[in-house]
């Protein structure tokens, strides 16, 4: 074979093998174009656009009285898009950045002008589409910004690129903020009624459309949802912001003052069970105390004292005593163990005595010796009135209550019903001591409480709730009566003689003091105790019930001495804000009724004074003294001879500064309160500019 058919052989070959190379390549290209074009072109879309969520704005919750306790405010996040159509021109971006930087500098205050400048100028170097500017910006924020160089050019030429999300506040800051709880992806079980309601509030989700620009960061391709979100439903709650302010200070001031671990405070309303106010507080630091634990319904403990209306409830129920049967106090003993009175013996008494002094020998040795051949007798009391079963709450959390019976295997014949009968081998929440004693107080009816009221959408009812009833009589109306007027005693006669009792109104309730078992050591280990009262207001017609608990304070540890103040200055307050309840007070509590004396003095300044209050004032004839009469009040000036001093005696100061020195008088004034002497009696002539002295008391 001769070199130029060698040659060929080569050049067909290699010309050979491309074409067949080529022809793999076509086939291969026709192949992915119609074969699998339909699979590769949405890959590609899925790479480069995408679909988000956008969040709605979370409905709002409300107080009793329309106060909003939780709302969504809109959040902005700012980009910019550097190439954007109105500042594509080099010319028309490079005149105007620097009076951009400076006015964000001056605006933000955390960089300079000259630093906010080289960042966007290096994002216009880079071609960004998408540099972020600021995180948080609120709306009122946005709208100065929206007119800052270049993004005041307009919507799509200023480049600026604005983003919306929802940030969730509360409006009274810490004021119930347990009770309205939150929503938190990250956390599993739901809190408040945010969590419990998130169903109803968080509304439904829109959709935006992004797209990936270079560096991976994806960018909205419109400025408007494709999807536009719809707002949550609004919750309607029980919680009447006045009340929950008066609760959450007067907890706050004496878990600091008795240096306590932690403790509630819980307020309903009799008939509806409402809750009004509910606060719990954890010592965070010395002094230092904040809501991080439901303690009103998920801290189950011994209830301790408060617990023997149970008690004699059962025995009352049962015609086993009566409020004068005699029973002894001071000391108990049952088998390996003494039950003691703290406060010594009182000698032999009445059961009603006894209650109202917070005998535990008293009430162990009654439920003991009446129950003790037939303990289960006693625990199906317990059982039948639902003391051992959750209240179906609203809100998540609740603890299961822990209430034990004889079929039970840590049930001790000797022990356990004296022990059970003062408020001991149980376990049971604030909310639920309170829902039994709130029972008692609405004639024996016994309903679950409730913290939401309705559920609206659009300002239309979707759904509205009432108190679930447990029981609609817990006893006989002649066992309730006796029952109501030994709490009533307590206030009176027992406990809470000294701290409780106001003249004003009747009180009824039962003060309890448990010692607490440590989680590791028991009781033997370093005391630590639970101080509470329970009870309801007025207790001739009970609107409110209420109980406070405070767990383990160094200073002191009685329920009455404890958790009484607490219980007294929450009644005090919510009966003197609340006009129903004391429509009939007695007339020697009522204030001055007649009406003040008109003094001369800034005529036009009181009848200012005179159209706030909404009185219709009268101009009439001359007198020194206001006139009461049907059409409204007749405040009238006492006129003087002009040239003489004028009588300013029994005017405020002020009054009678402007009366002197409209008439041309100095004065000089001693003392305070209104005006008793003044040194030149009026109807003197003395010349004008001459100093005249005032003294007040």
């Amino acid at each position: 074979m001769n070199i130029r058919t060698n040659i060929l052989l080569r050049v067909y070959l290699a010309f050979g093998l491309i074409v067949v190379l080529a022809g793999a390549v076509f086939t291969k290209l026709c192949y992915l174009q119609f074969a699998q074009g339909k699979k590769w072109k949405a890959m590609a879309d899925s790479l480069s656009v995408k679909y988000v969520n956008v969040d709605a704005a979370r409905g709002n919750i409300f107080a009793v009285d329309g106060s909003l306790l939780a709302t969504s405010v809109p959040e902005y996040e700012l980009h910019m898009d550097m190439l954007a159509g109105g500042i594509a021109a080099d010319t028309v971006f490079y005149d105007k950045v620097d009076s951009l930087a400076a006015k964000m500098s001056q605006f933000f205050g955390d960089r300079s002008a000259r630093e906010y400048s080289m960042i966007l100028r290096e994002a216009r170097r880079d071609s960004s589409r998408y540099q972020l500017i600021r995180r948080k910006v609120s709306y009122q924020d946005l709208k100065k910004i929206r007119q800052f160089p270049i993004f005041k050019l307009g919507r799509y030429k200023g480049g600026l690129i604005v983003v919306q999300q929802n940030k969730r506040i509360l409006p009274f800051r810490s004021l119930a903020a347990r009770t309205i709880g939150y929503k938190n992806e990250n956390v599993k079980n739901p809190v408040g009624l945010e969590g419990a309601y998130s169903e109803y509030i968080q509304g439904q989700t829109g959709k935006r459309l992004m797209q990936r620009i270079a560096g991976g960061v994806w960018m909205p391709v419109n400025q408007e949802e494709e999807i536009a979100p719809k707002e949550g439903a609004d919750i309607i709650s029980t919680i009447d912001v006045n009340f929950q302010d008066v609760v959450q200070n007067a907890l706050q001031k004496q878990m600091i003052k008795s240096n306590a671990d932690h403790g509630a405070a819980i307020l309903m309303e009799v008939q509806t069970g409402e809750i009004r106010a509910v606060a719990n507080y954890s010592k965070v630091a010395p002094g230092e105390y904040k809501e991080k634990f439901n303690y009103a319904i998920a801290g189950n403990q011994d209830p301790g004292s408060t617990f023997k209306i149970v008690s004699y409830l059962a025995l009352l129920e049962d015609k086993l005593v009566d409020t004068n049967t005699m029973v002894g106090t001071g000391n108990y003993p049952i088998k390996g163990h003494t039950i003691k009175d703290s406060h010594g013996s009182i000698g032999v008494v009445t059961v009603k005595k006894a209650f109202e002094e917070s005998s535990n020998a008293a009430v162990a040795y009654l439920v003991d010796k009446n129950y003790h051949n037939d303990q289960a007798k006693f625990t199906d009391h317990l059982y039948e009135w639902g003391l051992n079963e959750k209240l179906d709450l609203q809100i998540p959390g609740e603890a299961k209550p822990v209430v034990k019976n004889p079929k039970n295997k840590s049930w001790n014949k000797n022990m356990s019903l004296p022990q059970m009968a003062y408020g001991y081998e149980m376990q049971l929440t604030p909310l639920k001591m309170l829902s039994f004693y709130n029972a008692i107080a609405n004639n024996g009816k016994y309903i679950a409480p409730i913290f939401v009221r309705e559920i609206r959408r659009l300002g239309s009812p979707v759904e509205q709730f009432k108190a679930r009833v447990i029981n609609n009589k817990i006893c006989s109306d002649v066992t309730l009566k006796k029952m109501q007027e030994m709490m009533e005693g307590v206030i009176i006669e027992g406990t809470g003689k000294r701290i409780i009792y106001n003249p004003l109104y009747r009180i009824a309730g039962k003060s309890g003091t448990a010692q607490v078992a440590d989680a590791n050591k028991g009781y033997k280990a370093r005391r630590q105790y639970q101080a509470s009262f329970a009870g309801y207001f007025p207790a001739d017609k009970p609107k409110y019930s209420l109980i406070v608990v405070v767990n383990d304070p160094k200073n002191g540890y009685y329920g009455a001495e404890v958790a009484g103040p607490v219980f007294r200055e929450i009644a005090d307050k919510v009966y003197s804000s609340d006009l129903e309840m004391h429509q009939n007070l007695p007339s020697h509590y009522v204030g001055n009724t007649q009406l003040p004396q008109v003094k001369t003095g800034n005529m036009r300044a009181l009848q200012q004074v005179y159209h706030q209050l909404g009185v219709k004032p009268l101009f009439a004839a001359n007198a020194p003294r206001s006139a009461d009469t049907s059409n409204g009040i007749a405040p009238q000036e006492i006129k003087y001879k002009k040239g003489t001093v004028p009588t300013v005696t029994g005017m405020t100061l002020s009054d009678a500064l402007y009366v002197l020195g409209n008439a041309g008088y100095k004065t000089a004034v001693r003392g305070s309160g209104v005006v008793a002497h003044q040194s030149v009696t009026g109807g003197s002539m003395i010349p004008k500019g001459a100093k005249i002295t005032l003294e007040l008391q």
